[in-house]
């Protein structure tokens, strides 16, 4: 197994997923538009935020970061994690943000 050093910023995007653990999803379809950014919401019941790193090796890995009941919270753990994303190496970021099984 070959380890690759650099900085993590080269080997990792952070995104922020809403779910939705509510067993049946409600989709909003629309025919005329193939993208857009949903409308603001607070998160209901049903939902929480997830803060994941994707990696641009391998688009398939995704490891969860954290997951959250509030905006405000994942929000702040994500600028959090961009900040590190920026500053931190690749083993570094990894060892502190990954479990151990990723």
């Amino acid at each position: 197994m070959t380890r690759a050093i650099g900085a993590a910023s080269d080997f990792y995007r952070l995104r922020m997923m809403r779910v939705d653990d509510a067993e049946t999803p409600e989709f909003e379809w629309r025919e005329d538009v193939l993208w857009r950014t949903p409308e603001a919401r607070p998160l209901s019941e049903a939902e929480v935020c997830r803060v994941e790193a994707v990696s641009l090796d391998d688009r398939d890995r995704v490891v969860v970061i954290g997951t959250f009941d509030s905006l405000a919270e994942a929000h702040e753990a994500l600028d959090s994690a961009e900040e590190e994303l920026e500053e931190l190496t690749r083993s570094e970021f990894e060892e502190r943000y990954f479990p151990v099984d990723a």
